[in-house]
């Protein structure tokens, strides 16, 4: 936090004349401004978004503006409005947000007129991600995931193995999903050099909520460095010399291959910048969807039930000393199984599965996303309007102000998820059927489980996400014994990355882990 200290306090001196600042005006939000210029109430804010943002909605309802380092954020908690807000796709928008901050952060120029039609063929490949190209995509990675696991952890006759939890999952869920995306030296081999990697990404990773508050990079120490290596193993020659690397990946480098002004440490970064996005919250929703389940013994055994019970149906007999290779369709499959009365038929991107209950891994991971999650759905009003919020009310927006959704308050509202402290498994099944029905103050929700955004801006690499974890979870409990080790405190969220997307724990865990004698 003393980079960002030594920043605002040195923008003091440019902004002392303005002390006063914004007043409110008739028909605005409450207006919360705090007495420090230019920095308003960002300390507060870093410290615990969501034990201040608890605090303001107390005493001015749910909609207020907060002047938050040079930005006045308007929150909206009333996830009852959320339609309303979302729709507003005239008047609000996201790319304004994400086109400043994203270049500076990954250290590519930015996608402007210099580069024509680039921002759109960009946009097209993330359908690279969805649809029927998540098939393919899938496959590699369960194959990715097996191969480091069998390499480094399956151990035939060996005995309990202790381990740190945190670390244990980015380093198989990082290694996988890079050779996943972009390759690997050849087919089945590993790159050496991907501690090293691993440890640098980390290391930017750690100063990323600076990056985003716009701090500049060379105030963070050998965070630029770090970056400059990391861009250095994703150049274009490398990426040419490796195998199986994934048509997303390849669709995009032949889209920038046709921009002759960008050059090759450009390219690098759009690649790192696809890296964070891949692994910077995967890796830890990863981590706590497997301690909540390590952590709850009764629904581990539940899950892993489910597991063999899909493997059964395809006709699997599950041995240790082989490779299993979970389907797409086997995947889809943990969402609904079983031998109830009550058919649910659903789709997944052309696919459909006819199931008859849904059973634990999906709901356990959602109910893991519901208490780890801390996004932010952020957008840039483009006019001075008339925000309307629902039948009878409306707030005056200023052109520039930031409208925020945090639905973390939403998650942890006692009246939508009863005792929302708590990781409940089977919050999400309900009468052998999936649960979409959450009310606030008697009114059904049209949004009651955000993790990954919102309307258009929704991440688009949100299934591939949640079959990786699925993926890492499934061979974790087919494969092992998991338990945590005693004497430790339980794990808790690290707050300094709220409004970020996936909360990190603010310290790691000990587990214990064994080959399951099957």
């Amino acid at each position: 936090m003393s980079a960002l200290l030594l920043f605002l306090l040195g923008l003091l001196p440019l902004v002392l004349f303005v002390i006063r600042g914004r007043k409110r005006r008739h028909g605005e939000p409450p207006l919360i401004k705090g007495w420090i210029p230019y920095v308003g109430k960002a300390l507060e804010f870093s410290r615990d978004a969501h034990r201040f943002l608890e605090g303001l909605q107390e005493t001015h309802g749910d909609v207020f503006t907060v002047h938050i380092a040079g930005k006045y954020m308007t929150f909206i908690l009333d996830p009852l409005v959320y339609p309303n807000v979302i729709k507003q796709s005239r008047q609000l928008d996201f790319h304004e947000f994400s086109n400043k901050v994203s270049p500076v952060t990954f250290g590519y120029p930015p996608v402007d007129h210099r580069f024509p039609g680039l921002k759109e063929d960009i946009s097209r490949t993330f359908k690279l991600l969805q649809g029927d190209s998540l098939t393919p995509l899938t496959e590699s990675m369960m194959g990715n995931l097996m191969m480091v696991l069998r390499q480094d952890h399956l151990e035939e006759g060996g005995g309990w193995r202790s381990c740190s939890m945190f670390q244990f999952c980015y380093a198989i869920m990082f290694e996988a999903t890079f050779l996943t995306m972009y390759g690997g030296p050849a087919p089945g081999q590993r790159h050496s050099g991907m501690d090293q990697l691993r440890e640098n990404f980390i290391k930017f990773d750690n100063m990323f909520p600076l990056l985003i508050a716009q701090i500049p990079i060379w105030l963070l120490g050998r965070t630029s460095a770090n970056r400059e290596m990391l861009l250095n193993y994703l150049l274009p020659k490398k990426l040419s010399h490796w195998t199986n690397t994934s048509q997303f990946i390849k669709r995009r480098s032949e889209l920038f291959d046709r921009y002759d002004s960008l050059r090759d440490i450009d390219k690098a970064a759009h690649h790192f910048a696809v890296l964070w996005a891949s692994a910077g919250n995967t890796t830890p929703a990863t981590f706590w969807a497997m301690y909540y389940l390590v952590s709850h013994p009764e629904a581990l055994q539940v899950v892993r039930q489910e597991l063999h019970d899909v493997l059964k149906l395809s006709g699997v007999e599950f041995s240790g000393s082989e490779d299993v290779a979970l389907s797409r369709e086997q995947l889809d499959r943990l969402l609904c199984l079983g031998t109830g009365s009550h058919a649910n038929k659903r789709g997944f991107g052309g696919l459909h599965v006819t199931t008859e209950r849904p059973l634990p891994t999906e709901s356990s991971i959602n109910e893991s996303l519901r208490l780890c999650s801390s996004s932010m759905n952020i957008r840039v009003a483009q006019e001075d309007f008339s925000l309307r919020l629902d039948a009878e009310r409306s707030v005056d927006v200023r052109k520039g102000d930031v409208v925020t959704l945090y639905p973390k308050r939403m998650h942890l509202d006692p009246d939508i998820y009863p005792d929302p402290e708590t990781f409940r498994f089977d919050r999400y099944m309900q009468d052998g059927a999936e649960k979409t029905d959450f009310y606030k103050d008697g009114q059904k929700l049209k949004y009651y489980l955000m993790p990954f955004g919102s309307g258009s801006t929704m991440c688009p690499g949100r299934y591939f996400a949640l079959n990786e974890i699925k993926q890492f979870l499934s061979l974790l409990l087919l494969y092992f014994d998991l338990e945590l080790e005693e004497g430790q405190a339980r794990a808790t969220l690290d707050p300094g990355r709220a409004g970020l997307g996936i909360l990190l724990p603010a310290a790691d865990v000990r587990f214990r882990y064994r080959m399951r004698r099957v």
